[in-house]
């Protein structure tokens, strides 16, 4: 027995990490929703079954939708997942965390895995009018919680990754939505030069999870570039490297209250869809956001093999070459 799941396999994340596994020999599959509703415990026993390791990525993500998805996917999903690994006596759980659950409020200081959960942002209008960023958010926390403490239980192996922002080949969202409101012509975006924003290059988080699932590793460990850059420099390379000319930053003072005002008008008429702008999309360009990642490095030998640079070129050629720029 030694084929690994992938939950989520088909995503950016998870498909990057099937590709990094094959090529390293290792006997992966990945798991999509058409193989296995993860919110059916028996869904998830069946798609488990004859497995050494399973990797749960699957999650959703994102800064709009109802509180009661974002629970029933990230936290019954993973505690399914778990549990299923028990009754199928599989030892080791790799979890895709988030380093969102210690807060990514605007922050002097750098923070680590011993730092305190701080999932939740405090928004204009929180109490009345809460934003769904924090949906997000605080289920992974409220997931990782209650794995740590199943692992605990169970005697399972578990590992929770903790990405940064990650880009790289196939995402299409941050970063790919910055260039082509870039290459739009617009004269003005969201950003600031004071702020620096922590990032990973896709390929090198798959390669931390092969590193964690060879190692068993147990506990959490922050996946990032070991130094962080400033947003304006992320934001100037992937422009340059596209051949775009970068917008001007816009001031916060502008750009706040247009994204509170969209998400307001959005939320009131129930838009299935999100708006351009929410605050939890805005207060992203304009916080500082720092993590560590000397655990990893120290325990388990992870170091960078692509610059910054060469991941912005990788990524960009790979947009050119799919027709996206």
């Amino acid at each position: 027995m030694c084929r690994i799941v992938v939950t989520g396999g088909a995503g950016f994340i998870g498909s990057h990490i099937v590709e990094y596994f094959e090529e390293m020999g290792e006997d992966i599959k990945p798991l999509t929703r058409r193989d296995a509703d993860l919110r059916d415990i028996e869904s998830v026993l069946d798609a488990t079954r004859e497995v050494s390791c399973v990797i749960h990525n699957a999650a959703m993500a994102s800064d709009w939708g109802q509180y009661e998805d974002f629970y029933n996917n990230n936290v019954t999903g993973t505690l399914n997942v778990l549990k299923a690994c028990v009754s199928n006596n599989i030892e080791h759980v790799i979890i895709t965390g988030s380093c969102s659950v210690y807060g990514e409020e605007d922050c002097p200081y750098v923070k680590d895995e011993n730092s305190p959960l701080h999932s939740h942002y405090t928004y204009s209008l929180d109490k009345v009018f809460p934003c769904a960023m924090n949906y997000y958010r605080d289920t992974k926390r409220i997931a990782r919680e209650l794995a740590i403490d199943f692992a605990r239980d169970n005697g399972l192996c578990l590992t929770i990754i903790d990405p940064v922002w990650v880009y790289g080949e196939r995402e299409l969202h941050v970063f790919y939505e910055y260039l082509k409101t870039a290459r739009a012509g617009i004269p003005f975006s969201m950003g600031s030069k004071k702020n620096k924003f922590h990032v990973i290059y896709v390929k090198e988080l798959a390669r931390a999870y092969y590193l964690a699932y060879k190692a068993k590793a147990e506990g959490c460990f922050i996946i990032g570039n070991k130094e962080t850059a400033g947003m304006d420099e992320i934001f100037s390379l992937f422009c340059k490297e596209a051949g775009i000319t970068k917008p001007r930053n816009l001031p916060k003072f502008l750009a706040y209250p247009a994204g509170l005002i969209m998400e307001l008008l959005w939320t009131i008429f129930r838009a299935k869809n999100p708006p351009p702008l929410t605050r939890g999309r805005v207060n992203m360009f304009y916080d500082n956001i720092e993590y560590s990642t000397k655990k990893i490095r120290d325990e388990l030998g992870f170091e960078c093999e692509y610059s910054m640079q060469e991941g912005i070129e990788k990524t960009v050629s790979w947009y050119k070459k799919e027709g996206l720029l």
